[in-house]
């Protein structure tokens, strides 16, 4: 950075700015700030949180699976074995055992060997037994065994499932998860570095547009002078009206440009506190970095170090690990499945003890076994699987050759910029040089004015080179970075 516009440049601040009006901006604090403040961010932390949790969620397939089910339900009628002419003959065979034994009796007269006294003694003996009750009572249990109680029916079961061979779907599942996990982690990662990329442009945007801002106002105040020394070189008779005009249609056109300066810096400053989460019109001083590091190109680039270290690589090794996945739970449909399974059961009315009206249950333990027999549709989705898997395998050699490029181009580039920052710079000490000797020449009447202002024209397109060629060296190297997989 050059130490006189540098130097200029503090003066101004310390001389139009009130001490603690403004908060100044490093661009370390525009890059916490952005990190903490910007939603893309945000979402992508999110993203990554909701990629772990699910990565947690298929690790959870291993391990038993237990549930417990309950139901109830009200019918309006009981299910019955007997019809209501058959329950009613059972509830009452007592009754008409009773009326067959009276009967027996009232139905065989005295014989000539059976006398009136036996008669009469089997008479009172058979009034006197009875058999109706009882057998009546035992016929309304008969009748309500046969009933089977279901106007109000409850049941429950806990079970367990322990998966144990799924065909390599489970452990496919579970890769799966993690390797999209990862993506996530990578995407943030990339996001927070895009983010500071871009926190960086907009920076240096800042100091550019206004040290080319400076060099207007200075630009507009050679003019003003040299307008104000043709004016009085006029009335003399040392200039002429045309050299006047010439003067004043220059020194309109740096006004103008002085004016698109200030817009530009306005835009400038809002897209960065826009980034940094701040109010676009806040009153903040972009702090001036003075620091100037010559960046060398590299000698030789590691491919092999760079291929590891990109995100961009990462993601694409994980989605070809994915599709790799993808072909295993394809393949898991064509292979058996075994399950191991245990369940406790109980009913109301109980089912294993007569239909009683109480609680009753059991334990029960096994295996299931399912083997596709005759499925095409997933051979086809097999062979899909296996194919998409190619095309990640792909894609990931082709991003490698073009990353290969891209930090190759880079790294050229660099070394481009590292020459014409040294070729800026000396093209500024010639331009200064050669401004003041014209100024000293206009002075002493041996050029004319126009001479005079190409000079300034030259110092001032000199000045924004160099400020570009600056500008350009420092991101082309952050750029150079960010191709080999370095942050910051």
């Amino acid at each position: 950075m050059n130490v006189k516009r540098f130097f200029l440049w503090l003066l101004m601040s310390v001389l139009l700015i009130p001490v603690g009006a403004q908060q100044v901006l490093t661009l370390e604090d525009c890059c916490n700030m952005a990190l903490k403040d910007n939603n893309a961010i945000k979402i992508s932390q999110e993203n990554a949180a909701a990629s772990e949790a699910l990565r947690k969620m298929a690790l959870t397939e291993f391990f038993p699976k237990f549930s417990a089910n309950g139901t109830y339900m009200w019918n309006e009628k009981n299910v019955s074995l007997l019809s209501d002419e058959q329950q009613d003959k059972i509830n009452s065979m007592g009754t008409t055992l009773q009326g067959t034994m009276q009967n027996l009796s009232y139905g065989n007269p005295s014989s000539s060997i059976l006398d009136g006294v036996i008669s009469t003694l089997l008479d009172q003996m058979l009034s006197s037994i009875d058999v109706a009750t009882p057998l009546n009572a035992v016929g309304h249990e008969i009748t309500d065994a046969f009933n089977l109680n279901t106007q109000q029916v409850a049941a429950g079961a806990v079970s367990v499932t322990q998966p144990i061979y799924l065909g390599g779907k489970l452990r496919a599942l579970y890769k799966t998860a993690k390797l999209a996990s990862d993506v996530s982690n990578i995407k943030y990662e990339k996001e927070k570095e895009d983010l500071l990329i871009s926190v960086e442009e907009a920076y240096w945007r800042v100091l550019s547009v206004r040290h080319k801002q400076q060099l207007a106002e200075q630009y507009v105040k050679l003019l003003e002078q040299l307008d104000s020394d043709v004016n009085a070189m006029v009335e003399v008779e040392l200039a002429t009206r045309s050299d006047q005009l010439k003067v004043s249609v220059k020194l309109n056109e740096a006004r103008m440009s002085l004016a698109k300066a200030n817009s530009g810096l306005s835009l400038s400053r809002m897209l960065l506190f826009q980034l940094c989460g701040l109010d676009l019109n806040g009153d903040y001083i972009v702090a001036e970095d003075s620091t100037l590091t010559n960046y060398a190109p590299e000698d030789s680039l590691d491919m092999a170090a760079v291929w590891s270290a990109r995100p961009e690589l990462r993601m694409l090794e994980a989605a070809a690990g994915i599709a790799d996945a993808g072909v295993k739970a394809a393949r898991s449909t064509l292979l058996p499945n075994v399950l191991a399974t245990g369940s406790y059961l109980t009913t109301k009315p109980n089912f294993f003890n007569g239909y009683a009206n109480d609680f009753g249950g059991m334990f029960t333990a096994g295996v299931v076994v399912n083997i596709p027999l005759c499925h095409a549709g997933s051979f086809y989705a097999l062979k899909a699987a296996k194919h998409k898997r190619n095309v990640a395998e792909l894609q990931l050699d082709e991003a490698r050759g073009k990353i290969e490029l891209q930090a190759n181009k880079l790294n050229y580039e660099l070394g481009v910029a590292n020459t014409k920052l040294q070729q800026a710079q000396s093209a500024l000490n010639v331009a200064e040089e050669n401004l003041r000797l014209a100024d000293e020449s206009f002075k002493a009447g041996m050029i004319s004015s126009s001479d005079l202002m190409a000079a300034q024209t030259a110092w001032l397109s000199a000045e924004s080179e160099l400020i570009d060629a600056e500008i350009e060296m420092r991101m082309t190297y952050r750029h150079l970075q960010q191709a080999l997989g370095r942050s910051e």
